[in-house]
């Protein structure tokens, strides 16, 4: 019966397409290359024939191989333990946080819950030191099948494979999330004439044509269609045109013939069968204990392997999964629980609790504490291991066995919890309407609520997240004062992001709720932060700049332990954005960063790197900007995470790039609209009023300028379009318009005291001043502003001044801050301000020459990100895991960044860096 087996090379009928696919593949990883492939087709139409005849072609590769099993999609890490089984020796050759990580992710060792992107990280390190040896094939079979932590880790594996001599494929019925973005081959049915083939290669005497023909056109050339269909059907009664199928669907023909099968089988061989399909780990000797509980002898088995439809020897297989599964549903309900109860006495409780208890609670009807607290148990080293959605599934059933409504609840809430962890929104909202068919008391009602907030801001529902996290948060008041002020922390930061469209909760009635909360004696940090942050709201910046710089002078250093930096860093940093201190705000988010890299909270970084890349953009530094998005990028592609890309829409703006921010804000205003997230708006008109100042297009800047401040007034980023308001405005003779914007400039951001601020506003001010009221507020603005990182702002005040001084008719002086403008805006980058700049040079008689760019031998955002890296001494092991990428694919890169800079060494990089600056 080895012909079962995973891994055999059968023949092929036809699928020649596919066979060049695979040739291709295989000569790619041969020869070095790392190459993905998904196969997706329906039921039986010939997928893991297919990866079989792959694994048989796979000369001179080691071929790791892993079946997903849906009886073990609740058992954490189930399929990667197959994969990654045979290569535990190496797990010593990792960096210690990653084989820490992987060692706790398979129960070899205890630690805190891994993360599950540092798990890949560990997985991705494993394949590539094992390819050192031998190029690798690694092949899932039913990946639809495979348990989620499994599944989120080998998407994130085979998006980062490059450089490693590793092949992946997976088999798959249906499009998962984890595998967005990789290659895929549609397998369809055979065509015709291989179909022609295959049916009469099955049949053993002659079949009439227009038979034959039915039999392909209804199984729409279905392979496992048609073999089972030909077992189940004598050749005579085909001969003269007789016994054509029926009118059912394609699976449940397939169903039907094995459902023929097994009714032909002794009684004893079903329910052997049956006990078999019901243990996913194909333990022959577990499945014979439980065998034997049940009355069962060894010659039950003789049947159905002569009839081949499963194989008992040292490990149990069915000729196809789709047999197993109906196998298994044919039992009674009654049968299903006793063969259940049998496997989880069988079971050993020491060696495999989470198994037992999954059976135990299969074989239960009503409700049973004890097998519920067994399998709440389960939960926990499910989430020990890192497998949310594993916990998940243990918590959910322990609710529904729960005998005390009250444990039914929490259970429920706490499987509704795992399941927003593992990101199953729908699985959550699912269990939080089942569970209020309960009485709750009001604990479990402001957690019910507070999830559903979370949920909603997690799944992308911006708009509706605020006000369901603030009538949480004012449940919650009542019971548990400091859950409540982090309550109304995430409702705050839900509202920001909602901006003007939220349905209810705006950040104004956020703030002012969160105020009448009782203030302590010793507040700690989270009440801290949400009475500065909205004191500055109900109160203004005037009144909360003392307890906004107390929160900033916390994170602004390395005093914060990293658990509270992770915690509470994306709060503060609003506090220094609060104040216009743009020194203090990019330290703390680049601590930020820098901590969340390394606990490995993946989830958390892109929207970090995305600020700090508006702040980097801020100052001039577009390299570092670009560097920082190839960052994000790589996360999210890593992640299978979508992030906001703000920070690619200020730098194509500040570069005066209109067209490709017109084609960046026009595809985040279409998500932003669609789910409810305001801010991107808000970002988007100061973004676009930056542009169209920068290209002198004042009419729209005013516009642009003004919908920023208009859709989300409360919002900070609203605050920063104030300064290309004034500029438009008074461009365009609104005189009026621009004195209004100035005075709210000056509440806003004097209080803070910061030289961005104050000379931010001292620019403003010239520009509506005259005389020597202007030239004063000019000189002051150009002071205070080259006393801050904001290069490009300090450039448009010398633009600005020389403009103003050009039509006062002093020329001389003019060209001194014209030409100094230009340089800073052409050694920047700010193409549309230097074009201005050069234009208005021109104007007083001074002709500037345009510089060129060599874009020769351009190093990839990828591989400038990973030079920077290697400059600053970071070894490739260090760099791999801050990009998700292994120490060989990080090697591969910088030979590559060698020969575009023609160096030879690391020790070469700075200069060479420095002078492609230059």
């Amino acid at each position: 019966m080895s012909s079962m087996r995973p891994g055999r090379a059968g023949g092929l009928v036809g699928r020649d397409g596919e066979r060049e696919a695979f040739t291709r593949l295989l000569d790619a990883v041969r020869a070095g290359e790392s190459q993905v492939l998904v196969l997706r087709g329906d039921a039986g139409i010939g997928k893991s024939a297919l990866l079989d005849n792959l694994t048989g072609r796979a000369t001179g590769l080691r071929v790791l191989r892993v079946i997903g099993m849906q009886s073990e999609m609740e058992l954490v890490f189930a399929a990667l333990h197959q994969l990654c089984g045979p290569l535990l020796d190496r797990v010593g050759k990792l960096p210690a946080p990653q084989g820490d990580a992987l060692r706790t992710a398979f129960g070899l060792s205890e630690g805190p819950p891994p993360k599950p992107f540092m798990v890949g990280l560990a997985v991705l390190g494993l394949l590539s030191e094992a390819a050192e040896d031998q190029p690798l094939l690694c092949v899932v079979d039913d990946h639809h099948w495979v348990d989620r932590a499994s599944a989120q880790v080998l998407g994130f594996v085979a998006r980062r494979l490059a450089a490693e001599r590793v092949g992946v494929v997976f088999g798959t019925r249906v499009a998962a999330e984890e595998l967005a973005g990789i290659p895929e081959l549609a397998v369809t049915g055979l065509s015709d004439p291989d179909a022609h083939s295959l049916l009469e290669s099955a049949m053993s005497g002659s079949m009439d044509a227009r038979v034959r023909d039915q039999i392909v056109a209804e199984t729409r050339g279905n392979p496992l269609a048609m073999l089972e269909w030909a077992r189940g059907t004598t050749w005579h009664r085909l001969a003269g045109g007789f016994g054509l199928p029926d009118a059912v669907t394609l699976s449940s023909r397939i169903e039907d013939g094995f459902r023929r099968q097994l009714a032909a089988m002794p009684d004893d061989t079903c329910r052997l069968l049956q006990l078999a399909a019901a243990d996913p780990s194909g333990d022959a000797a577990l499945v014979w204990k439980a065998a034997s509980a049940l009355g069962i002898g060894l010659s039950a088995a003789t049947p159905a392997v002569e009839a081949g439809v499963a194989e008992f020897s040292t490990r149990v297989w069915f000729r196809h999964p789709l047999l197993r599964s109906v196998a298994y549903r044919s039992a009674s309900d009654s049968d299903r629980r006793d063969i259940h109860r049998a496997l989880s006495e069988a079971t050993d409780p020491t060696l495999d609790p989470d198994r037992r208890a999954w059976h135990r609670a299969r074989a239960t009807v009503g409700p049973d504490d004890a097998a519920a607290a067994d399998l709440e148990r389960s939960a926990a080293r499910a989430q020990a291991r890192g497998g949310p959605a594993a916990a998940a599934a243990f918590l959910e059933r322990a609710g529904l066995l729960s005998a005390d409504p009250r444990h039914r609840v929490e259970r429920l809430l706490a499987a509704a919890q795992a399941n927003l962890q593992a990101g199953s929104y729908d699985s959550a909202l699912g269990l939080l309407a089942t569970m209020e068919v309960d009485p709750l008391d009001p604990s479990q009602h402001a957690r019910a609520d507070l999830l559903r907030g979370q949920i909603a801001f997690a799944s992308g529902s911006g708009n509706d997240a605020p006000g369901r996290l603030l009538r949480a948060a004012i449940r919650l008041s009542a019971l548990d004062l400091g859950q409540a002020r982090e309550t109304f922390l995430s409702a705050w930061i839900a509202a920001v992001f909602a901006g003007g469209l939220a349905f209810d909760g705006n950040l104004a009635e956020i703030s002012r709720a969160a105020q009448r909360l009782p203030r302590s004696a010793s507040p700690g940090r989270p009440e801290q932060i949400l009475h500065a942050l909205s004191l500055a709201i109900t109160a203004g910046a005037a009144h909360a700049a003392p307890v906004l710089r107390e929160v900033v002078d916390a994170f602004d250093g390395t005093t914060e332990s990293p658990e509270d930096v992770l915690r509470w860093s994306w709060l503060a940093h609003a506090a220094a954005v609060a104040l216009w201190d743009h020194a203090a705000w990019r330290r703390i988010l680049e601590r930020n960063a820098e901590v969340i890299r390394c606990a490995a909270a993946a989830d958390l970084l892109p929207v970090v790197l995305s600020t700090l890349g508006t702040v980097t953009a801020w100052t001039g530094d577009f390299a570092a900007t670009a560097a920082i998005i190839a960052e994000s990028e790589a996360v999210c592609q890593a992640t299978g995470a979508s992030a906001w890309s703000f920070a690619p829409i200020i730098l194509a703006c500040l570069r005066g790039d209109r067209a490709g921010s017109e084609g960046l804000v026009r595809s985040m205003l279409e998500v932003a609209k669609a789910t409810g997230q305001g801010l991107a708006i808000t970002y988007c008109g100061w973004a676009m009023a930056v542009l169209h100042n920068g290209l002198g297009n004042h009419d729209e800047a005013v516009t642009e300028a003004v919908r920023a401040r208009e859709s989300s007034p409360d919002l900070f980023v609203a605050n920063w379009a104030l300064p290309e308001l004034v500029e438009a405005a008074m461009r365009t003779g609104r005189t009026g318009l621009a004195t209004s914007a100035v005075n709210q400039l000056v509440q806003i951001a004097l209080p803070g005291g910061t030289e961005e601020g104050l000379g931010l506003v001292a620019r403003c001010r010239a520009l509506t001043s005259t005389g020597a009221a202007a030239a004063q507020f000019y000189r002051e603005a150009i002071e205070r502003l080259a006393r801050t990182e904001l290069r490009p702002e300090l450039a448009r005040a010398h633009l600005l001044y020389g403009e103003w001084l050009h039509r006062e008719g002093l020329r001389d002086d003019a060209r001194e801050h014209l030409r100094t403008a230009h340089d800073m805006f052409a050694d920047i980058g700010t193409g549309a301000f230097a074009e201005r700049a050069r234009r208005e040079l021109l104007a007083t008689g001074k002709r500037v020459r345009r510089r060129q760019v060599d874009q020769a031998d351009a190093l990839t955002d990828q591989e400038a990100l990973i030079a920077r890296l290697a400059r600053d001494g970071r070894t490739n092991p260090e760099i791999g895991a801050q990009l998700f990428l292994s120490a060989r694919t990080v090697e591969w890169h910088l030979r590559k960044v060698f020969t575009k800079l023609d160096i030879g060494s690391r020790r070469e990089l700075a200069s060479a860096l420095a002078q492609r600056a230059r």
